[in-house]
C-alpha cells in the first residue's frame, strides 16, 4: 500500500463463496484500517468479473462443492491474483476458498478437482465432517494469540514442503493431522469461520501489517474479554 493511497480490499466471488458470514473478515479489516486513519477502498468482485491486480488484501470465502468448483475454474482462467501475489499482496483464504488454493481438492462426489496452486498443498474428502468450535495454537513466528473460531467441512488438507502449518489444533480438526491452516509468504489458509478476522482481530491486523498499514495501538479490552470468555467456554467443554 502506498503512503498516499487508499488501502485496497478484495473480496473475491462473493456471489459463489459467502456462504458462511466470511464477509464479515472484509468489514473488519475495513473498520481496523478505518480506525487507524487509514482510507479504504473496497471492491467486491463477482464470478463473471476478472479480478483485479492492483489489490494490497485478497479475501475469499466457504461455500458449498458446486460453487467452489465454478469458483475454482474461473480463477484458473483468471490470472489476476496470480498477479497480485506475485506483486506482494496478502491473502486470506477460508475453507472452500482455502482449499482452492492449492493444487487439488474434493469435489462432489469426492473427484480430485484442480485448484489453482497458489501454495503448495492438497486437500481431499475426510471421512466425517468436522463441525464445532475450534481451537488452535499459533505458529510462535507470527506472533499472534491463540485463534478460535467454527469449523464445518469435510476436508483433509495435506501441506507441502514450502508451507508452514499456521495453528496446531487444542479442540477441532482442522487440516486432520493435528494442525490448522497453513501460511506461505504472505498468504493464510484456514477452515476457521466466526467471521475468523472478528473473533480474531489480532489475525486481521497481521494481514493489515503485511499490507503496509501502520499499526497504531486499538483499544480493544471489550473485543478481548468476549474473546477470553468465548475460549474459556469451549475450553471447559461446555
Amino acid at each position: 500500500m502506498q503512503s498516499d493511497s487508499a488501502l485496497r480490499i478484495v473480496w473475491i466471488y462473493p456471489d459463489l463463496l459467502s456462504t458462511y458470514g466470511d464477509q464479515g473478515n472484509v468489514l473488519v479489516l475495513e473498520q481496523r484500517a478505518r480506525r487507524r486513519g487509514v482510507e479504504v477502498e473496497t471492491v467486491h468482485v463477482r464470478s463473471a468479473d476478472p479480478v483485479p491486480e492492483t489489490g494490497d488484501i485478497y479475501l475469499i470465502g466457504g461455500g458449498e462443492d458446486r460453487p467452489q468448483i465454478l469458483a475454482a475454474e474461473r480463477l484458473r482462467r483468471d490470472s489476476g491474483l496470480h498477479r497480485a501475489i506475485a506483486r506482494g499482496a496478502s491473502m486470506l483464504a477460508v475453507c472452500a476458498g482455502y482449499q482452492i488454493m492449492g493444487s487439488t481438492f474434493g469435489g462432489e462426489e469426492g473427484q480430485p478437482v484442480a485448484g489453482v496452486g497458489l501454495i503448495d498443498i492438497a486437500s481431499s474428502r475426510g471421512p466425517a465432517r468436522a463441525v464445532g468450535e475450534l481451537v488452535a495454537e499459533v505458529d510462535a513466528a507470527l506472533g499472534l494469540p491463540t485463534l478460535t473460531g467454527f469449523e464445518n467441512h469435510m476436508g483433509v488438507t495435506h501441506l507441502g514442503p514450502g508451507v508452514k502449518p499456521l495453528s496446531k489444533t487444542v479442540r477441532g480438526v482442522g487440516n486432520g493431522d493435528g494442525f490448522e491452516g497453513c501460511y506461505a509468504g504472505h498468504i493464510v489458509g484456514t477452515y476457521l469461520h466466526g467471521p475468523a478476522l472478528a473473533r480474531n482481530p489480532a489475525l486481521a491486523d497481521l494481514l493489515l501489517g503485511w499490507a503496509g498499514v501502520e499499526l497504531a495501538p486499538l483499544d480493544d479490552f471489550r473485543y478481548d474479554q468476549l474473546r477470553q470468555e468465548r475460549l474459556n467456554t469451549v475450553l471447559a467443554g461446555q
